[in-house]
């Protein structure tokens, strides 16, 4: 079994692991962590995580501490914002699962407590990113009752209200 906490202030670095395994890129062709996370377009999504309208979440083995996934919601502005940018008051969110973890419900869990809190704390809708060929990621997010709003060649822009 599984419990979904928050994320604890020693526990970025895990956030960052997440947020790299969140990035669709075949494995052969995806640089290494420190690399493709503090590039241009991708350390907006974890510089000076905290600041307000940051929010996550994080599944761990009760009882053992061990991480299985985190789910994580951030707001951006038009001046700077993510793949997932819909306006100034959506926050977009990411969310990442271990590899060993998959299959089991931790996801659709955590998927489940993010929008919670997104509620709770008075947002009135969650956008992300999803890459056209993930699949099984577009298929829960329909499923959770995002629909699509933009999109392009690669991705997909989607809307939970």
């Amino acid at each position: 079994m599984f419990e979904i906490r928050y994320l604890k202030d020693n526990e970025t670095s895990f956030l960052m692991q997440m947020l790299y395994e969140s990035i669709h890129i075949e494995e052969d062709k995806k640089p290494p962590l420190e690399q493709l996370l503090h590039t241009k377009e991708l350390k907006k999504y974890h510089q000076n995580w905290g600041r307000k309208g940051d929010q996550a979440l994080v599944a761990v083995v009760d009882n053992k501490g061990i991480q299985l996934g985190a789910a994580w919601y951030r707001l951006f502005n038009s001046a700077e914002h993510g793949y997932g940018y819909v306006n100034d008051n959506t926050p977009e969110l990411g969310i990442a699962i271990r590899k060993e973890a998959r299959g089991k419900g931790v996801g659709t869990q955590l998927m489940h407590a993010i929008i919670a809190e997104a509620k709770k704390a008075n947002f009135e809708a969650l956008s992300l990113s999803v890459d056209r060929d993930n699949t099984n990621a577009i298929y829960l997010y329909r499923k959770l009752g995002f629909v699509d709003f933009a999109d392009d060649e690669t991705s997909i822009t989607m809307l939970l209200k």
